[in-house]
């Protein structure tokens, strides 16, 4: 894992446009630079002049870590917590620095990705394609991007067919029944076209999920991409991107049942075996852009366009119910650089259009097509200074045609001494809009809207050092963070006098929250050993309206009250560390990989659905897998996963699963 640090001009529409250069430009660069989408302009910008937090997984890693699934190797990055609702297939969420699950912006291929209707990804949908690489940009960065752009924002990349040309093919069973497989066909044609075709697929039987419950929970995922581009000159290029994801997941019903537990003087509600309840999560993503320079790339001007389609459909034993969503997405970003060898300018004026139609499929629910358009604009500015000063700023205005206007900025800085010292620091605002359920409700009756919420806002700052030894084969540092929450959208119970029950509804909360913490890691290219280890601290205080008390004697409603603690599903201690072993003289590679997630809360339901809160103990997972070529074209591999046969929960009353092995072949030509 390459950790480093990015300027907060970050990925847009430069890395829709550009992302296709990444490997061009790294082989250019060699050991020195690890290239990323570091601004809206598409520049290739050395790790050491960037001022916010970036991890970089480029595809090798994750070869070597046999990544299926591309939440897993996530769990390996400074800052991130992931949750996944039980087995593979299951609602996966990614929190950035004690940030919430949809405060987190997610990229694929260019392409906005985050669900039009939940407003966030689920990262349970996403499998890993047979070449692909990884950016996660922490830290506010809502002055490039608008909504959601709290935690950071993270971006997964196919790669193009210049960046990876060749053939391939990966077949691979194990336990569970599971079945995986990935093929890619990639190349250039002529000078001037290059193409990336790709399809990954995993299938497996689960495991009972449900604790006491015997039903196994399953799944099957399919992703398909096609990437295109076509340069018929030197200064211009047109890209086109199309993507196609689905997965099918058994599900389980949540009910008290007599093995439920109590807390709190309550049985609560827990995940039962329910046959035939099952999911259907489809995506269409696709996305056209140009770019264009002149003036020998003292100019350059790029426009893309973008649509996301997602449906999801349910079916258990209250019925047929579900959600779909689409957003429209267009950018336009123009780039002047200027300065000499010694003072290097670069300036961005860029505008977004992005607009969401979305509705509820229930039948129990308000069914009817609502609409939310926000046109933002952004400048940005940064400077370097004999390569070895960096400073960037950005400035953005989001006009919502349903709230307010908000306006965001960002700056960032970065020093490089001449003994491999680098300092960086970055402050910077973010926003988060309402979610479609929050504004307009899901259920009739139960959950219902609230037009009058604003959005989400949060300030903080970062500050850290970093020290590279041995002509960079060794890398240590450390970040401290500190951010500031307003108007966080929590869920309250409302008294309706026409029904005399109680029902829930989303409010903006008054007061402040206030989360900190601090990220260390390290890394080392040594002989054949390649080492990345990575410990988060996170501080998170959170206010949440809950059961306090053990239940009533009377059984009577319990009107909850606030409750300050650790957030929820956010550890406090978070630890990773991977070892791989690729000795030159023989076609082998070992990696050893260890997790580490500290203790932590998670809410738990009683049977009027009121919130009480849990523990949810720490766990260590670890993993090895090994593989070994066969000549050129051939290679074997095989790895364990949990192999210490950990029995743990991420989400309360989901068990997660236990020791698997799994092995298959891959063919390259």
């Amino acid at each position: 894992m390459k950790t480093g640090y990015i300027s907060l001009l970050a990925i847009v529409i430069a890395g829709q446009a550009h992302a296709e250069d990444i490997a061009a430009a790294d082989a250019v660069s060699g050991d020195d630079v690890v290239v990323v989408t570091a601004s809206r302009s598409g520049d290739a910008i050395p790790l050491d002049l960037i001022g916010s937090s970036v991890t970089v997984i480029d595809d090798q890693e994750m070869q070597d870590r046999q990544t299926r699934i591309v939440s897993d190797v996530l769990r390996d990055v400074p800052g991130v917590a992931i949750t996944r609702s039980g087995a593979v297939g299951g609602l996966t969420e990614i929190r950035i620095r004690g940030s919430e699950a949809n405060q987190t912006l997610v990229f694929i291929d260019g392409i906005k990705a985050d669900d039009p209707y939940s407003g966030q990804y689920d990262f349970g949908t996403l499998i890993n394609d047979e070449a692909s690489r990884i950016e996660v940009l922490r830290g506010q960065q809502s002055s490039l991007y608008g909504s959601d752009a709290i935690g950071g924002v993270v971006t997964y990349t196919t790669l193009s067919g210049r960046e990876k040309p060749g053939y391939s093919l990966r077949a691979e069973g194990g336990s569970m029944a599971t079945f995986s497989g990935g093929a890619r066909a990639g190349g250039v044609v002529g000078d001037q076209f290059d193409y990336a075709l790709t399809t990954s697929y995993y299938r497996t039987d689960g495991y009972p999920v449900a604790p006491g419950g015997k039903l196994d929970i399953g799944s099957d995922s399919l992703g398909a991409s096609a990437k295109l581009n076509w340069t018929p000159a030197t200064n211009f290029k047109l890209t086109a991107v199309g993507r196609y994801s689905l997965t099918h997941a058994d599900l389980n019903d949540q009910q008290i049942a007599p093995t439920s537990p109590i807390v709190q003087g309550y049985p609560v509600i827990t995940a039962i075996d329910t046959p035939g309840d099952r999911t259907r999560n489809r995506g269409w993503y696709g996305l056209v852009g140009a770019t264009w320079n002149l003036f020998d790339d003292a100019w350059t001007n790029a426009a893309t366009a973008a649509i996301t389609d997602n449906k999801r459909d349910y079916d258990g034993p209250y019925g047929p119910s579900g959600d779909v969503g689409r957003r429209y997405r267009a950018n336009f970003d123009s780039t002047v650089r200027f300065g000499s060898d010694h003072v290097k300018n670069r300036f961005t004026l860029a505008m977004d259009y992005e607009r969401q139609e979305f509705r509820n499929t229930t039948a129990y629910a308000d069914r009817d097509t609502h609409v939310l358009e926000t046109r933002g604009y952004v400048a940005s500015y940064d400077v370097t200074v004999d390569d070895r000063l960096a400073l960037g700023a950005s400035a953005r205005i989001d006009d919502y045609n349903r709230f307010r206007d908000a306006a965001t900025y960002r700056a960032t800085a970065s020093y490089l001494l001449p003994g491999g010292t680098r300092f960086h620091a970055a402050y910077g605002t973010g926003i988060k809009a309402p979610t479609p359920g929050e504004l307009f409700g899901y259920t009739s009756g139960l959950y219902i809207g609230n037009l009058a919420l604003r959005p989400e806002e949060s300030k903080g700052w970062e500050a850290g050092v970093e020290q590279s030894l041995l002509d960079k084969s060794v890398t240590i540092g450390a970040t401290s963070f500190n951010k500031l929450f307003t108007d966080q959208i929590d869920t309250t119970y409302v008294y309706d006098s026409g029904s005399g029950t109680y029902i829930q509804q989303s409010y903006n909360r008054s007061g402040r929250t206030r989360q900190e913490g601090v990220e260390v890691y390290a890394s080392a290219r040594v002989s054949d050993f390649r080492l990345d280890a990575s410990y988060t601290y996170l501080n998170a205080p959170q206010t949440i309206d809950a059961l306090a008390g053990p239940a009533p004697g009377d059984g009577s409603f319990q009107f909850p009250v606030p409750i300050t603690g650790q957030a929820i599903r956010r550890p406090k201690d978070v630890a990773s560390f991977n070892a791989t072993y690729a000795p030159k003289a023989v076609p082998l590679t070992a990696t050893l990989t260890v997790r580490y997630t500290g203790r932590q809360r998670d809410y738990a339901f009683n049977s009027d659905y009121s919130r009480l809160l849990v523990d949810l103990k720490a766990y260590t997972l670890v993993n090895f897998n090994a593989s070994y070529d066969i000549g050129a074209h051939v290679q074997v591999f095989g790895r364990v996963e949990n192999l210490l046969g950990q029995k743990y929960q991420e989400v309360f009353t989901y068990n997660a699963p236990g020791r698997a092995a799994y092995g298959g072949v891959r063919v390259k030509f």
